[in-house]
């Protein structure tokens, strides 16, 4: 099978490209380094041209209200170049609980990408991963301050990019979906506890205070970040640390 990989020089992208290839398809990755632009279309209609299956990978610059337009703009030139190319398949990567958590811009976003792709005419798949782990240190850095790390107690269930990655590669080349496929890791932590054991096993001395108000995650409510249903991959958090 032939796959366009757009976004495919990205965390999850290059692994999706590795991924694929090693077992015998063709996947080329794109992205504005190869010489395409979803915002303004350049190359797409070439880099989609004759493949069976589109990945969309690519990511808003930006997590705050001018995500919602990079999506917009970004699907509807890919989903016009994937209908003229004659795409079977169109597999976008979002997020558990997108839709649940309107509070954040770039959630509304994701839910928006989600409904652009649902309401088109291209047979899709949608993969929803829980939060990577190799996120964890950007999320502590928001709200570092000195010697002390303020993290709410929003359950995470972290998530391995590999297994991401597998994960989507496993979707693309099965029949679509036409739906919504959850993935997640092991097991689930509150957030300020996933910081400590972060913190721990780097030998970092800074302490981690649970704080209600700290952090984009502070707005999220329960358990939507998580799912104990969804397909779980094998690698648990404190393996991956380690």
């Amino acid at each position: 099978m032939k796959f366009a990989v757009i976004g495919g020089t990205g965390l999850i992208g290059s692994q999706v490209v590795k991924n694929l290839n090693a077992a015998g398809h063709e996947a080329v990755p794109h992205s504005k380094s190869t010489g395409i632009d979803v915002l303004t279309g350049q190359g797409l209609d070439e880099a989609v041209a004759g493949v069976d299956v589109v990945v969309n990978l690519t990511n808003s610059p930006t997590f705050d209200e001018a995500s919602l337009a990079f999506f917009q703009t970004s699907m509807d030139n890919l989903l016009a170049a994937a209908d003229k190319g004659g795409v079977g398949h169109f597999v976008i990567l979002s997020i558990v609980g997108t839709d649940q958590v309107p509070e954040l811009d770039y959630y509304r976003a994701k839910a928006l990408q989600e409904k652009i792709l649902a309401d088109g005419q291209i047979p899709y798949s949608i993969v929803r991963a829980t939060q990577f782990m190799e996120f964890m240190d950007a999320v502590m850095s928001w709200t570092a301050d000195g010697d002390i790390v303020r993290l709410p107690a929003t359950p995470i269930q972290p998530i391995a990019a590999k297994d991401v990655a597998a994960a989507v590669a496993e979707v693309a080349v099965d029949a679509p979906l036409n739906g919504i496929r959850n993935i997640g890791g092991p097991d689930v932590f509150s957030l300020d506890e996933l910081g400590r054991i972060a913190l721990s096993h780097k030998g970092d001395h800074r302490t981690v205070v649970t704080d209600p108000t700290a952090g984009m995650f502070a707005v999220v409510k329960g358990d939507v970040l998580t799912d104990k249903n969804a397909h779980l991959a094998p690698t648990r958090y404190t393996d991956w640390i380690s």
